[in-house]
């Protein structure tokens, strides 16, 4: 029997195997993916880099987020401890953009371009390619970079492929399990013309995290309030891909490629708040009177991603290539009425409060500030939202190669049409013991918290909060009660939108090479048109808010012209350089047009004349492939910003001259981005048995930057300049993953680093010490799988070894923003191979 080295595969993990016949074992591996990974970055006309499924199914990553971040230059914003959005070389995740097999994914988030990539199981996913640099025919939305995500075809495989997994989690702070499937089936008709190729994965997460933010809450060194927080969510992912391919001739292909995503979050958050104090603020030890309250929030929302795709490329005339694509995508995120804070305040203010450790404050209370019988309800508030994003392109490229004696090259144009619709509807309810208003009154019965507890005490690692407060009971104050006489109309009114974003797009591009040098040149066109519909809330009207509605469009067009060059030093050493443009518009809550005139001094607007961001990126590097599986490669690159967009305060200007606060976003003029990357890895075979199992790989990227805002200061009645960071970019990123493979040995130990950033300006921009910042974060994961025979594998994983924390500080450290702790969590999984 002969073994093989396959590239990675669908679901199947570092070290599995499947049978092609009764001959041959095909064993696909560590080293396998990693040179899958390098031959599609070698043979990249742009920089990308590119993480094979071996590498996602290797390592305890939950999604799509969670691999990317092992990537130089890319790190992973948290929620909860699980990876969500992906920043790319230090750029936020809203100036990035995501496909699936070539459609552009649309946000399920009501005001973002963002797409949270923990929709996407890791394990339904055949690889995940990142472009760094755009070239003509690529869309120009990204400024950190493009998320190409392609599924599993048939024609990936050499044979026919049956694979099912079944894994069980545990989460070491809550106690609770998950349990987890994966079906992954591909085979060929029609003497091997058609592939089909199918995919099914699901999971179910119970977990929970502590947690303890003031918000931001400081005067100095004293704290106004904080809130101690308990989160229990049970996470569900359901995915499903079905993909196929046609292939009659040499010249011909037509391919169906389609994926569903279903995410819910189902999350009930219990708190006790400190507010209210007792001349204003507290001094860490020192304790006076102030209010409490015990809060719930428990909602479930579902976010769906849908995307369909339909294309065929078709050889004409022996050199022409034509390619021709049909897309559509939608995203929806749907949460039924949620509780959104039932509210129970304590029935007089409590003495003896205050807290210790500013990092985690943990709170210094006496022993009735947690007796349910202090409490007494003091109002119900609801809320309904639904939002979609739809997407719908039509594409076609005609290119050829051409050669010219010792010269060779390639031209190419086409043109794209994308049709975006963004929308968003909110609506929220509110009860209180107001009976003189019985539209609004929450009914006849107990108000005392005890009545709706269901006994449980909370387990809240951070300190003490009390007895758990049961939803069903509150919900069952309000089930039967109407809500159109509690509907709040201003607050369901501001946040509505509809808005549509169409984009037009024509590209030409040509390369040429010769003696080792490739260059590549072209120019796109974009011509944008943009309309935007919302609603005006004028909260100064006597009798209740006055409603208007609000109406905005623009059109613009963006030249954006691109030289790639390549030159290959020898046949294992190359030379990259790209000068490339991109451009990318504001998020839908910034672009929303909705106004809200809270009083005669002060606004919220919003800003659908938000100009879009346009960057100029300038990339060189070398990389050298070191023996067989192994590459070392440092990158520079630098960005020139213009138009990003930032929140500020209007006051003081135009139509809000007579305000002291109007909240807005605004462009700002300049900023810069400029940095390095670093990677090695490489297995070492070199080394003498058993230590040539062993696998290395390191990168780094550190990254500086600049940019200029300026808002309206009080003080000196003007408008006043201010440099930042760009939020979201850490200086200094790095992941070090060192593995081993051995016979039916698999192993992996990798380490997860990123320096502190700025997560967000405070309510004073100007001012650097109510900046948001998030701290160092450190991440240590392991797996280890054991190949049973030939068709079964035996897994284990283990996540946040470290017990790393969510730790955001105003500021300088010691002043808490959010302090969040999420424990460690394991996984024991088997696969089978079926056929």
């Amino acid at each position: 029997m002969r073994y093989l080295a396959l590239p990675a595969l669908g679901l199947l993990a570092a070290g599995s195997v499947h049978a092609a016949d009764d001959a041959t074992v095909l064993v696909t591996g560590q080293r396998a993916s990693l040179t899958r990974a390098i031959a599609a970055q070698e043979k990249a006309d742009n920089i990308v880099s590119v993480v094979s499924s071996d590498d996602i199914g290797g390592l305890p990553d939950k999604n799509a987020a969670e691999a990317l971040a092992r990537l130089p230059g890319i790190a992973v914003q948290r929620d909860q401890g699980e990876g969500r959005y992906v920043v790319v070389r230090g750029l936020d995740a809203d100036y990035n953009a995501v496909t699936i097999n070539g459609a552009l994914v649309p946000s399920p988030e009501a005001g973002r371009r963002a797409v949270a990539l923990d929709v996407l199981p890791a394990g339904l996913i055949r690889s995940l390619e990142v472009s760094k640099t755009l070239t003509p025919d690529q869309d120009a939305n990204s400024l950190g970079g493009t998320v190409e995500v392609k599924t599993l075809s048939a024609f990936d495989l050499p044979g026919s492929l049956l694979s099912v997994g079944v894994a069980a989690g545990h989460d070491g702070n809550t106690g609770r399990n998950s349990p987890q499937a994966s079906l992954l089936w591909a085979r060929r008709f029609m003497d091997g013309k058609l592939g089909v190729a199918a995919g099914l994965s699901g999971e179910k997460r119970k977990f929970g995290s502590d947690n303890v933010e003031t918000g931001g809450a400081w005067k100095g060194n004293r704290l106004s309030g904080f809130e101690l927080r308990d989160y229990l969510p049970v996470r569900e992912r359901r995915a499903g891909a079905l993909n196929l391919d046609y292939r009659p001739d040499a010249d011909t292909s037509y391919a169906l490629r389609s994926f569903l995503s279903r995410f819910s979050d189902d999350e009930v958050r219990d708190r006790l708040t400190v507010s209210n104090v007792k001349g204003g603020d507290l001094a860490e030890g020192v304790t006076d009177t102030a209010r409490l309250e015990r809060r719930l929030r428990q909602r479930k929302y579902t976010q769906e991603i849908r995307s369909l795709a339909l294309s065929t490329e078709q050889r004409i005339g022996g050199q022409w290539k034509l390619h021709l694509e049909a897309d559509a995508s939608r995203a929806n995120d749907d949460t039924p009425e949620a509780i959104n804070d039932a509210r129970f305040r304590g029935t007089a203010n409590f003495g003896g409060i205050g807290f210790t450790d500013g990092v985690a404050p943990h709170l210094i209370a006496p022993a009735t500030a947690f007796d349910p019988a202090s409490y007494a309800l003091n109002a119900i508030t609801l809320q309904q939202r639904y939002s979609e994003d739809s997407v719908k392109q039509l594409r076609a490229d005609l290119g050829r190669e051409l050669a010219w004696g010792d010269w060779q090259g390639s031209v190419k144009f086409g043109a794209k049409a994308t049709r975006r619709d963004k929308d968003n509807d909110t609506n929220q309810w509110s009860y209180n013991s107001s009976k003189a208003s019985s539209a609004n009154y929450w009914g006849a019965g107990a108000t005392g918290m005890s009545a709706f507890t269901s006994g449980a005490t909370l387990d809240y690692a951070l300190g003490t909060i009390g007895s758990a407060i049961d939803p069903a009971l509150v919900r069952a104050r309000v089930a039967a009660l109407p809500r159109a006489g509690a509907l709040l109309a201003a607050e369901s009114a501001l946040d509505d939108f509809r808005m549509h974003e169409d984009i037009d797009a024509a590209y030409l591009q040509g390369s040429v090479v010769r003696d080792g040098w490739t260059l590549l040149a072209g120019v796109r066109a974009e011509r944008t048109r943009f309309g935007a519909d919302g609603k005006q809330v004028d909260g100064q009207q006597v009798g209740g808010s006055a409603i208007s509605a609000r109406h905005a469009e623009r059109d613009y067009t963006n030249w954006l012209p691109t030289v790639q060059a390549r030159y290959d030093i020898d046949r294992a050493t190359s030379l990259r350089a790209a000068w490339s443009n991109a451009v990318v518009r504001a998020n839908f809550s910034q672009l929303a047009p909705g106004i809200s005139l809270d009083s005669a001094t002060e606004a919220t607007i919003g800003n659908p004349d938000l100009a879009p961001l346009r960057a100029h990126n300038l990339d060189l590097g070398i990389e050298r492939l070191l023996g067989n599986g192994g590459v070392a490669s440092i990158y520079l690159f630098q960005k020139d910003i213009r138009n990003f967009t930032y929140a500020t305060n209007l006051a003081g200007s135009g139509q809000w001259r007579d305000y002291t606060t109007a909240t807005s976003y605004a462009n700002g003029d300049k900023a810069k981005v400029r940095g390095i990357e670093l990677a090695w890895q490489q297995p070492l075979r070199m080394l003498p048995a058993p230590l040539d199992g062993l696998l290395v790989g390191v990168n780094a990227t550190i990254t500086q930057s600049h940019a200029g805002i300026d808002s309206f200061d009080e003080a000196s009645a003007s408008r006043v300049a201010r440099t930042i960071r760009m939020p979201g970019q850490s200086r200094r990123m790095a992941n070090l993953m060192l593995g081993y493979e051995a016979g039916p040995l698999s192993t992996r130990l990798a380490l997860n680093y990123k320096s502190p950033y700025l997560l967000e300006l405070g309510a004073d921009v100007l001012d650097p010490m109510q900046d948001h910042v998030v701290d160092t974060q450190k991440q240590v994961d392991f797996s280890l799988a054991w190949q049973l025979g030939k068709r079964w594998q035996l897994s284990f994983e283990a996540a946040n070894l470290n017990n790393e924390k969510y730790d955001v500080y105003q500021g300088v450290k010691g002043h808490n923003v959010q302090y969040e702790q999420y424990g460690r969590t394991y996984k024991i999984g088997l696969k089978a191979s079926l056929f």
